[in-house]
């Protein structure tokens, strides 16, 4: 499956983004998806998490309550609502999906990832 996440862009602090992965093929719901990041100089890290039928997410702590992640598999697209953004959160946001809701699981396929940047 090929994966293409867009979205992002440049947001005041308190602000709001909605990103959207494409995924090409028709095994899109066979795969659990997720949503990771990397801001610069950091390792590339877990944001969210979500199973094939749509019905259990997960998610890291540091955006537990802010970001939603969410699936229309009808569209095979998964998107992540970035609410309360925090300049923390600046990063580049990418796609991945893969065979169950674990960070490691999740890291079948890439998508070329999506710059966010929070400012202050």
């Amino acid at each position: 499956v090929q994966l293409q996440a867009f979205g992002g862009g440049l947001v005041q602090a308190g602000g709001f983004l909605r990103l959207s992965c494409a995924a090409s093929g028709r095994t899109f719901s066979r795969y659990a998806m997720g949503w990771f990041r990397q801001a610069p100089g950091k390792e590339r890290e877990f944001v969210a998490a979500i199973s094939r039928s749509g019905g259990s997410t997960y998610y890291a702590d540091s955006v537990k309550g802010r970001f939603t992640i969410s699936r229309d598999n009808a569209k095979n697209t998964v998107y992540l609502q970035m609410n309360s953004l925090k300049p923390g959160d600046t990063a580049v946001y990418y796609c991945a999906a893969g065979g169950g809701l674990t960070p490691a699981a999740l890291q079948h396929y890439w998508g070329k990832g999506t710059q966010v940047t929070v400012s202050s």
